[in-house]
């Protein structure tokens, strides 16, 4: 019978054989491995630049905005670098109120991406909104009160605040920086100044006071010496602001002026939004409607029974009528209201007229008087951030805010809750902010 040998050579063959298949499964199994391991860190670094490029497309959108509350006139950016990458920004125009930004941001580069991201988003004009937080604001020529004239509200200057003894501030009280000197006054709530009183003359502080320096001081509250001075603060109108509303009055037309004035004695009118290129004269019982800001390149007259009033359509909007003659900002561009003038809002609470003078004679060391108040006013905020505001006898604002005010005799300041979100129509003024509904990703 034949019988089958085992033969070393021939199990050696297979050993190599199944070597070589295993070796073979190896490297295919190894190699799809590698695959995925690479496919996948790939798509993990292809993820994280995403996500990077998109970062980099909403810092592009935020900057745009913020540039765009800077200067109108902003279109846009290229390859600004930031962090791993670097964006571009475009800004398109689609109506007077409206503008279309586009930012895409490009991670390591745009000549070279590994991702990209761009955001399209619609950008609007919201109504400007002036925050007054102060019923009196001075600036650095501060405010004097003399005779029985009083606050109520708090006060804010960039310079000293002075009463002849026992007059009333109804509120806080604060003279800014280092040469902040408050004395002579009554306030019912808290003192803030460098220093605060005067050897002639006694101050009263019915809360706490807050100083470096303080004389001749009574305070009921609490006192704390050695106090840091208050920071400065610029006034709440601009005159960038005050340039916007010049620029709306004048998209509204220009009046033609007979005689270098332009006179409105008797019956009703209606104005705004317009530019006047002359002195503006308001008297007897005329009534005027106003409906939009109004720039005169003069002065502004209000007298004896006339009536001031703001459209109704204006609702808690409000309108500003600003003296401001570019050629005479010296000895021009005053406002006087006397009499039994009266300004009426638009029926809606919260809603002003403001008064704006441009005149800068106290910036300057003179004394020309930007307004001369008297007797009633109503529904008035007076600004002149350049100027003096001298008020007197039984006049009663709103708001004062200027470079220096004077009150004399029984003149009252009252603030109104209304002010701290002083709402105006919108325009070039205005700040820009997102559209709802617009934000979109491509890419």
């Amino acid at each position: 019978m034949y019988k089958k040998t085992f033969s070393p050579v021939s199990h050696r063959g297979y050993v190599l054989v199944l070597a070589l298949i295993f070796l073979g499964i190896f490297f295919t199994v190894g190699s799809t491995y590698l695959s995925s391991v690479t496919t996948f860190a790939r798509s993990a670094r292809y993820d994280v630049a995403s996500a990077q490029a998109l970062s980099l497309a909403e810092a592009g959108i935020d900057k745009a905005a913020y540039q765009l509350n800077q200067n109108a006139s902003y279109s846009g950016e290229n390859n600004t670098a930031l962090g791993s990458g670097v964006f571009t920004i475009t800004v398109s125009t689609i109506d007077s109120s409206t503008k279309l930004i586009t930012a895409t941001g490009f991670v390591p580069s745009s000549s070279s991406p590994l991702a990209t991201k761009t955001i399209k988003v619609k950008i609007g004009v919201t109504n400007d909104v002036i925050s007054f937080h102060y019923g009196v604001q001075a600036g650095q020529g501060g405010f004097n009160l003399q005779n029985s004239s009083k606050i109520i509200g708090n006060v804010f200057a960039g310079g000293s605040v002075i009463g002849s003894g026992g007059n009333y501030i109804y509120g806080d009280v604060i003279s800014s920086g280092a040469s902040g000197l408050v004395y002579g006054i009554h306030a019912t709530s808290s003192v803030y100044a460098h220093t605060i009183g005067n050897a002639g003359t006694a101050t009263i502080v019915d809360k706490n006071a807050y100083y470096v320096t303080k004389t001749n001081t009574t305070v009921t509250g609490t006192s704390y010496p050695n106090s840091p001075d208050q920071a400065t603060t610029s006034l709440p109108i601009s005159d960038a602001q005050i340039a916007d509303w010049e620029a709306q009055a004048v998209a509204g037309g220009t009046k033609n002026c007979a005689g270098g004035d332009y006179d409105i004695s008797s019956g009703s009118v209606t104005l705004g939004p317009v530019k006047i290129p002359c002195n503006l004269h308001i008297s007897n019982s005329a009534t005027v409607t106003i409906q939009g800001h109004i720039w005169v390149a003069g002065n502004i007259i209000v007298e004896n029974s006339a009536v001031i009033k703001m459209a109704p359509a204006l609702g808690a909007e409000n309108v500003a009528i600003i003296a401001d003659n570019p050629t005479d900002l010296i000895n021009g561009s005053t406002i006087a209201v006397k009499n039994t003038a009266s300004f009426q809002n638009s029926g809606t609470a919260g809603s002003f007229i403001f008064l704006i003078s441009q005149n800068k004679s106290a910036e300057t060391g003179g004394s020309v008087e930007a307004f001369s108040l008297a007797n009633s006013a109503s529904a008035l905020v007076a600004y002149a951030a350049h100027g003096l505001i001298p008020i007197e006898n039984s006049v009663s604002l709103k708001e004062v805010t200027a470079y220096k005010v004077v009150l004399k005799n029984s003149a009252s300041v009252t603030y109104d809750t209304g002010l701290p979100n002083a709402v105006f129509e919108s325009g070039p003024g205005g700040s820009w902010t997102f559209v709802p509904g617009t934000y979109v990703i491509t890419q």
